[in-house]
């Protein structure tokens, strides 16, 4: 499977991470209540910005933290590639590893719909808002 994507009107230069006009992503981390980490996802997670969101997640895996639980907010992705998937796919397998909870918050067509068609959506625990996803059991 390929990567297309239409060419999409830019971002401001403010809300882009790296240093490439490509390079389309934005990460925020916020802390709801110890032990939790909301990652809000925005723009393009495709094979130029992946790196960028493995390591935002991969970084609060680390034991030192204290994180038990990352929420990903996805309903700001504009696109979502295979690389993406690909990432997702790592980031839940590193979370398991790390004893950490993830769980994605996303109602977006653009991000369902690639997680069905790669019949990714078992793996993953999905809500509908990020303070479902903070509140399940």
């Amino acid at each position: 499977m390929s990567e297309t994507r239409e060419n999409l009107p830019s971002d401001p230069p403010s809300t882009r991470r790296g240093g490439d006009v490509d390079d389309q992503i934005t990460l925020s981390h916020t802390t709801p209540s110890p032990g939790q980490v909301v990652i809000e996802v925005g723009g393009e997670v495709d094979m130029l910005t992946s790196p960028q969101l493995r390591t935002a997640v991969v970084e609060q895996f680390d034991a030192e933290a204290g994180v038990e639980l990352v929420v990903l907010a996805l309903d700001g992705v504009s696109f979502l590639g295979t690389s993406g998937l690909a990432v997702l796919i790592e980031v839940r397998e590193a979370a398991h590893t790390a004893g950490v909870g993830l769980r994605l918050a996303c109602t977006a067509r653009r991000v369902l719909r690639p997680l069905t068609i790669a019949g990714l959506v078992p793996l993953f625990d999905i809500h509908t808002s990020v303070e479902q996803a903070l509140s399940a059991t």
